[in-house]
């Protein structure tokens, strides 16, 4: 009987062949661009996230206690080369750097800002976060006195490669210092507080100009390959400040949230379309065969093999529409993947708030699990209100409707 049942659904999901073929392009197509935009959302924050944790905390940030609060060159880690070798030791621990962050004055002949000059080891910072990646202008160099300056921070000061700049501060003994920088390179991290107040100088230079040795810093970063060991470090480093990324970064996680909801909204608008072009469907199909159902009912057909046939119309035909949009949205996917999606002339707007121009789509199994639940879950509401219908109407008046 249920196979009988089936056959007779399949064959009547094609009864008005131009109609479903529609409708199976109405699903397929909303499928595809609903997979393209959540793939771009997510690609967006994690490309941002995935910046920001290259160019500064890494997963894990250790930092002396009190020097998140003031951040003054007094609150540092002494024993940096110590906790760095037993960091590596861990096996989950894939790269280690220290970096020696001060706050100060940086002066042109013409304006002046406060910023955070950071020391590096530029070949570190390369094997840490791959910071060649940033590069936007000039030759990546700390050598000597060079500098390289964030690109927001460039345009503020009005200052170019080859630019000379000069950086005041107090050194570990509170007395005043002044150095001369040349800038070499300008980079963009999309770390809007890098890119805005960020100038970057060799470590062990600047250890010496503030008066600290060779192993003092104020931050180590960590990226692991396994997030769970953050717990871990924390636990074992309890008189340092361990910050994970998001504790240190709050703003990402609050963006990420917004993406979720932007998702959330878009795959509601979307599925709503869906089930009202199944519904509209299904209702007319039933409608014009109305006659049909109430002689095949007369004959002893119960009402509930009626439904059942029904409802695997609307999901084949909904099934259909997955399928198709799966294979469409796949491809667009791979697409936006390898290429993005070119956004220049909006790249001032986007670098403002720490995007790239062009923008990269992911692929997460999950849009198409999701999705396919939401297809088939509306699929099967959308015969809801047609059967209720159906099963109000007598036999009699349903033989009486004309044909």
């Amino acid at each position: 009987m249920y196979k009988l049942l089936a056959k007779l659904a399949w064959k009547n999901s094609f009864l008005r062949l131009s109609r479903t073929f529609l409708l199976i392009m109405m699903i397929s197509v909303s499928m595809s661009m609903m997979l393209s935009i959540q793939a771009l959302y997510d690609g967006m924050a994690e490309n941002m996230l995935d910046k920001n944790r290259r160019s500064y905390s890494g997963d894990v940030s250790i930092f002396a206690k009190g020097y998140l609060i003031d951040k003054e060159i007094k609150d540092i880690i002494s024993d940096a080369d110590t906790m760095t070798k037993d960091l590596k030791g861990n096996p989950a621990v894939t790269s280690v750097i220290g970096r020696v962050n001060v706050q100060g004055l940086l002066s042109t002949a013409r304006k002046s800002s406060f910023i955070t000059l950071v020391g590096i080891d530029l070949e570190d910072e390369k094997q840490f976060g791959q910071f060649e990646q940033f590069l936007k202008s000039g030759e990546l160099s700390v050598e000597k006195n060079s500098a390289i300056i964030g690109l927001e921070l460039a345009k503020k000061l009005k200052v170019k490669i080859g630019s000379k700049v000069v950086f005041s501060t107090q050194d570990i003994h509170g007395e005043i210092i002044s150095v001369a920088y040349k800038i070499k390179a300008i980079v963009q991290t999309t770390n809007i507080a890098l890119d805005a107040k960020g100038m970057f100088v060799d470590k062990t230079r600047l250890q010496k100009l503030l008066g600290l040795q060779s192993n003092q810093v104020s931050q180590i970063s960590v990226m692991l390959s396994d997030e769970k060991v953050t717990k871990e470090i924390q636990n074992r480093y309890r008189e340092y400040d361990v910050k994970s990324f998001m504790e240190l970064q709050p703003m990402m996680q609050q963006m990420q949230d917004i993406m979720y909801i932007f998702n959330s909204i878009t795959f509601m608008i979307v599925m709503s379309v869906v089930f009202v072009g199944i519904f509209g469907v299904m209702y007319v199909s039933i409608l014009d065969r109305i006659r049909e159902f109430g002689i095949m009912m007369s004959v002893g057909y119960h009402y509930k093999y009626v439904r059942l046939q029904v409802i695997l119309e609307a999901v084949i035909v909904g099934f259909l529409g997955y399928v198709v949009g799966a294979v469409l949205g796949y491809g667009m996917l791979l697409y936006l993947q390898y290429y993005g999606l070119d956004f220049t002339s909006f790249s001032d707007a986007l670098e403002m708030w720490g995007y790239e121009s062009v923008i990269y789509g992911t692929i997460k199994v999950s849009y198409f699990t999701t999705t396919f639940v939401a297809i088939v879950l509306a699929s099967l509401l959308s015969v809801v209100i047609p059967l209720r219908k159906l099963k109000k109407l007598s036999l009699v008046d349903i033989i009486k409707v004309e044909k």
